[in-house]
């Protein structure tokens, strides 16, 4: 018979960040990244659904009959709180739970680079925290966000799905909204959020155009925004921005990003020489270079401006890389995984460094 509450509790001593029901199966946990089988028994139809009748709010019963699908918290005392998506699957109900943290990381703990602190301090506007599903975006942006809370007097308001980390109010006053439970959607929330006098707004993922028009609203007129995005490096994320709009708009975000873009993060989780994982982070800083370089379209020299702008606070993933690697935190052969360029890594561990970067700026 499935105990819940008892396995809930499980995952969050095993350090799970989410936990996974599916019929025939044994309940899976995701620590570290990784998937992995408990030794629980596996799950019947009827443990399922017994499951969706204990927890499922009943003022969802209506939706999850109509969609079959429903989000919704669980709170266990002395447990914590966790973000359920509830779905059916081969016409059995399934879960998705992820636990909402309490403890909210700081860019220390997570070993994110010292420049992140200047960034996360700029007087106005938009920071993208981008990577692929699973890199650690919302973490970073909760060590962010942590930061300001711990220092600044400021008016914090978020929108996310689901909220993953739960704020205390320490120097700053935060109002999160999760939707579907505190909001109807993204869009709707949007709508208003200027009109909620914040000075830091947090849009939890950049979706569609309505987001980002949000977020450049808000930049404009003198207001940071964070934000998440699903890209492959921090130059990338201009493109992803730009596919949001038909190519004829696309001069126009140009320019606007051009003035109200601060930076771009971009991150990978790499496995540790000890326990855990350790983000590999590229960092991209709207310096007169970048804006120029988005003002003129000259997008692919980004990444040849984020090499040569180390001293402005910018890295690429190979500069990241190489000093985890120097520093032990990973190995080299972990290293070259995650590389953009692995042969241009190599190299620069064997101590030769090319200038191809300031080269391609220069034409």
């Amino acid at each position: 018979m499935l105990s819940l509450d008892t396995l809930l509790a499980q995952a969050k001593e095993n350090e799970a960040s989410d936990i996974h029901l599916k019929v025939d199966q044994r309940p899976c946990f995701r620590v570290h990244s990784e998937l992995k089988e408990t030794d629980l028994p596996p799950l019947t139809a009827a443990e399922l659904n017994d499951a969706l009748k204990a927890i499922l709010p009943p003022h969802l019963l209506s939706v999850f009959t109509e969609r079959h699908e429903a989000d919704f918290a669980y709170f266990i005392p002395k447990v914590g709180r966790f973000r359920v998506n509830a779905f059916m699957t081969q016409g059995v109900p399934a879960f998705a739970f992820r636990y909402v943290k309490t403890k909210v990381p700081t860019l220390e703990d997570l070993n994110l680079p010292p420049v992140l602190t200047k960034i996360a301090k700029a007087p106005r506007g938009i920071v993208i925290v981008s990577g692929a599903t699973g890199s650690g975006k919302s973490t970073t942006l909760a060590a962010l966000l942590n930061l300001l809370n711990e220092t600044e007097k400021l008016r914090i308001i978020t929108i996310e799905d689901p909220i993953e980390y739960m704020f205390v109010d320490k120097q700053s006053l935060i109002s999160q909204r999760e939707v579907g439970l505190d909001t109807l959607s993204y869009p709707d929330a949007l709508k208003h959020v200027l009109r909620q006098d914040p000075d830091v707004i947090v849009i939890g993922e950049m979706r569609d155009q309505i987001g980002f028009r949000t977020a450049l609203a808000a930049a404009e007129t003198g207001h940071l925004v964070f934000t998440t995005l699903h890209s492959g490096t921090a130059s990338m994320a201009i493109h992803r921005l730009l596919e949001f709009f038909p190519s004829g708009e696309w001069e126009q975000i140009r320019l606007n990003l051009a003035g109200n873009l601060h930076a771009v993060l971009c991150q990978r989780l790499v496995r540790a020489t000890q326990e855990g994982v350790v983000p590999a982070v590229e960092i991209m800083i709207n310096t007169p270079t970048v804006r120029k370089l988005l003002e003129t379209d000259k997008l692919e020299i980004l990444p040849a401006a984020i090499e040569t702008g180390v001293d402005d606070g910018m890295q690429t993933f190979n500069q990241a890389l190489y000093h985890l690697i120097k520093s032990r935190m990973i190995t080299q052969e972990e290293g070259m995984l995650y590389a953009s360029n692995p042969g241009a890594l190599r190299m620069n561990l064997q101590g030769i460094f090319l200038d191809e970067a300031n080269r391609i700026l220069s034409t």
